[in-house]
């Protein structure tokens, strides 16, 4: 319950206003990384995030290995509004599992998770930084906007109607069918290179497997194709506590196609975690239709200016009639 209140207090603080999304010229994919951007996909627009990892677990105190592979796959649909955001997520693990004389071979869905993000606000919306054209120190100063975020929510739901078998709590603690999540999401742009975006959840709340969970990323544009990215993870529950750090690479060879690597490994061991793979994004934008806005460059004086030429010329008009 103290948890849940944590959470909560934290939401209300980050969840300002509102404001509207973003639809980019080029794919803006999750991946590598496993933290979710603040900003969605716009609307009418599905993107697909897949990817492919061999892991490995040692358990030192259980003695006990799993070597294998596990699949994820991703899926983002804009909807109704531009700031609005469905998503699901599911990872499926095959894997042998060895301890001592014993080996089994494992198979399950490992996440099953349905849920939507909402973007509440963007620092840089109606916002316009204009040029000095007097000072190149002016134009070049460090700008403290910069640490204002762009927030978003998230409400989801875990599925889990089969033995799932990736678990750390006893065989005798049962996981519920159907639990929630909720997260807060933050995104800072640091200049034109990079972003940093921080996630906090409460997952699986009112659960045996509840836990309060956290991703820090933080990555780096190179140049217009190459970007690479450092990731910190830390889950935070009864049954599982750690920490993982990533690091990797995306490649983006197309406006809507990009290609990624990554590796990670966790700071304990028990269990050791050690994962790497590759992965692939493909973004469908052929129905989006893109949302214009007048921009009214006109002075005070100039509207002035407007409206008063606009009286004199129908009072011309009138007396000449």
């Amino acid at each position: 319950m103290k948890s849940l209140s944590s959470f909560i207090k934290i939401g209300l603080l980050l969840a300002v206003q509102f404001s509207f999304a973003q639809f980019t010229d080029e794919i803006n994919s999750n991946r590598p990384g496993r933290s979710m951007m603040a900003f969605s996909v716009g609307k009418t627009i599905i993107q697909a995030e897949s990817g492919i990892n061999y892991v490995s677990e040692d358990h030192k105190a259980l003695d006990y290995k799993a070597n294998g592979l596990m699949g994820e796959f991703d899926v983002r649909w804009g909807l109704f509004f531009e700031q609005l955001e469905f998503i699901a997520e599911i990872q499926y693990q095959k894997d042998t599992y060895t301890s001592a004389n014993f080996e089994k071979e494992r198979s399950a869905l490992k996440k099953t998770l349905i849920g939507a993000k909402y973007l509440l606000y963007d620092p840089f919306k109606n916002y316009e930084d204009k040029p000095n054209v007097y000072s190149w120190k002016a134009n070049h100063r460090f700008k403290w906007r910069q640490f204002i975020p762009a927030v978003a929510v998230y409400a989801g739901a875990n599925f889990n109607f089969t033995d799932n078998p990736f678990t750390f709590a006893p065989s005798t603690v049962e996981e519920a069918a159907i639990s929630p999540k909720a997260m807060v999401i933050a995104q800072n742009q640091f200049g034109s290179r990079w972003v940093l975006v921080t996630n906090i959840a409460y997952n699986k709340i009112g659960t045996d497997f509840a836990s309060i969970d956290y991703i820090l990323t933080l990555t780096r544009g190179f140049n217009k194709r190459w970007s690479g990215f450092i990731e910190n993870q830390g889950f935070m529950g009864d049954y599982y506590a750690d920490g993982i750090v990533r690091a990797g690479a995306a490649f983006l060879f197309h406006k809507d196609m990009q290609i990624d690597a990554s590796i990670g490994k966790n700071i304990k061991d028990t269990p050791n975690l050690i994962s790497g793979g590759i992965g692939f994004s493909w973004r469908f934008s052929r129905n989006y239709q893109e949302i214009k806005m007048e921009k009214d460059n006109s002075s005070k004086m100039d509207k002035k200016m407007k409206k008063k030429g606009e009286k004199e010329a129908k009072k011309r008009k009138d007396a000449v009639e």
